[in-house]
């Protein structure tokens, strides 16, 4: 037990399973086309497709992680459940990096993505593993820099959890939401650069005010596109009465937000959306990533035969997922100013 604990403090790479729930584990995977094998990688691809057959009523999501392509893979983290006795998927969330700037900097927004969970485990308190423990494993990683956070979805329980869990949220009717440069700007750059990350075609509109994709389900998503009534409702009417208002179900649109985990959203999260039973697990992962983080620099500035991505000489950003396959990162061009 040890020596396994051991190999995973010592890896930059991120690769966690937890026990989160009684009878169920949860296995995050950060960047799984970059550090897995082929196999390991087939057998993860091959989960959640079994999780999104047991999901959608009809036809097949045509973008993303199902593709099994390695390139995709590379700038997405899977969080995957799966039943310990069985080893049968559940539920899954495939979190995507977009590379934006903010401020004329580069910044790394996490995208939310897709989540399913299988229909006979619903209402088993998942969703808040799914949707915020990897966005806190990253945060803790990173040395508890705030980072942004994006979310596409046009279902009032989901619009209701971001808003309630993350800091700094836009679009949302809770008092004192604004638009601010960095979201408006971000929104853009998301729009332009980052549609096929949640399956968005180029003939979709974007409503820049109110942060809204109009006829968002013509780009590989088509199966999801929901009813307001088949939404999954939140248990706060003015979550669901902004989506009722802002969205066209019938044509089909989204809500694009925006917003941060900081220091008072971890709080939050943990407080009011991680299952009780949870805690333990997070609080074993927290110690992990924070030994990580705080131990590994020194034994690395110790070992004088290698490099080390974040501690190589230049100004090179920290990436909380560790380098890509081939080791560490390569050294800034002579030009950059990054």
């Amino acid at each position: 037990m040890l020596k396994a604990w051991w190999r995973m403090l010592a890896s930059p790479r991120l690769d966690l399973t937890l026990a989160t729930h009684s009878g169920l584990t949860t296995r995050i995977v950060g960047r799984p086309g970059a550090i897995l094998d082929d196999a390991d990688l087939d057998r993860l691809v091959a989960g959640l497709r079994t999780v999104a057959a047991r999901t959608l009523a009809a036809g097949e999501l045509t973008y993303g992680v199902f593709s099994g392509d390695r390139e995709r893979l590379s700038k997405t983290i899977v969080t995957l459940i799966t039943e310990t006795a069985t080893g049968k998927p559940i539920a899954f969330n495939a979190l995507a990096l977009m590379d934006t700037t903010v401020d004329g900097e580069p910044a790394e927004v996490m995208h939310l993505g897709l989540v399913m969970v299988d229909p006979d485990v619903r209402g088993k308190g998942l969703s808040g593993v799914l949707y915020g423990l990897t966005v806190l494993i990253l945060f803790l990683r990173g040395g508890l820099r705030p980072r942004w956070i994006s979310n596409v979805t046009q279902v009032p329980a989901v619009v209701g959890m971001v808003c309630e869990t993350f800091s700094d949220v836009f679009p949302s009717p809770d008092p004192g939401a604004r638009q601010s440069f960095a979201h408006l700007s971000l929104a853009r750059q998301i729009m332009r650069r980052h549609r096929a990350v949640f399956g968005v075609g180029a003939d979709a509109g974007f409503d820049e005010r109110r942060s809204v994709i109009t006829n968002a389900y013509t780009g590989g998503s088509d199966d999801l596109k929901k009813s307001f009534e088949a939404a999954a409702a939140h248990r706060e009417a003015r979550y669901n009465d902004f989506c009722r208002k802002e969205l066209d179900y019938v044509r089909g649109d989204d809500i694009l937000q925006l917003g941060r985990i900081d220091l008072a959203a971890a709080r939050r999260y943990l407080i009011g959306q991680l299952p009780r039973g949870s805690l333990p697990a997070v609080a074993g992962a927290g110690l992990f990533v924070m030994l990580q983080r705080l131990v590994l620099p020194v034994l690395h500035w110790l070992d004088t035969t290698r490099p080390f991505g974040t501690l190589r000489p230049g100004n090179v950003p920290a990436d909380p997922l560790g380098p890509p396959r081939g080791g560490s990162l390569p050294p800034p061009a002579p030009d950059s100013t990054a």
